[in-house]
């Protein structure tokens, strides 16, 4: 238990950012956020205090993200939406040797007006985009495993982090059940 983040949660109770233990604690001592949940067995000790050590917190004031800013493609959600395989050789990242790795590859080259939305990158490893080029998939007999689409955003900010069971009832209690039943059903993606 380590590393132990934070959920932070907005005004709304939308799940936001996992955030350090220390920087939720320096939230809620400036008035700036409560804690919803903290774990029993731990706490933060000041000189003039004890504080509970938060596991769960929600923002006072309503803070609003641009949408633009949630569906950003990024190689750590783009790995995360494909479980971090190759989508043409299906390839997991462990089983790549030697000076192999994980790239992002454009399904129609940018250089030929592709673009960089969701549904145009997938992950792909080094050799296959080496062998892929500039080309379109079909040109080179190359075949993707599964049609890219963009993921929800629910889906893209818990694929990259791991949850508590508490953590994870305020995800639901947002999203739904099928939500963090879609992450726990894929152990690649809390990887």
């Amino acid at each position: 238990m380590g590393h132990m983040g934070c959920l932070a949660l907005n005004a709304s109770f939308e799940p936001l950012t996992m955030v350090p233990a220390q920087r939720a604690v320096r939230l809620v001592l400036d008035g700036k956020a409560e804690i919803l949940e903290a774990a029993p067995d731990r706490a933060f000790r000041s000189t003039r205090a004890e504080l509970p050590f938060p596991l769960v917190i929600r923002l006072v004031r309503f803070v609003s993200v641009p949408r633009r800013l949630r569906r950003q493609v990024t190689n750590t959600f783009l790995f995360a939406r494909d479980g971090y395989s190759c989508q043409y050789c299906g390839r997991h990242r462990s089983e790549l040797r030697g000076r192999q790795f994980l790239t992002r590859d454009h399904v129609v080259p940018l250089s030929r007006g592709g673009t960089n939305a969701w549904a145009n990158v997938v992950t792909s490893c080094s050799a296959c985009n080496n062998r892929k080029g500039n080309h379109l998939p079909e040109e080179v007999g190359m075949r993707l495993l599964s049609v890219p689409r963009e993921p929800n955003h629910v889906h893209l900010v818990w694929a990259v982090r791991k949850l508590t069971p508490i953590q994870a009832k305020y995800i639901r209690m947002f999203y739904g059940q099928e939500a963090v039943a879609a992450l726990e059903a894929n152990p690649h993606l809390a990887s």
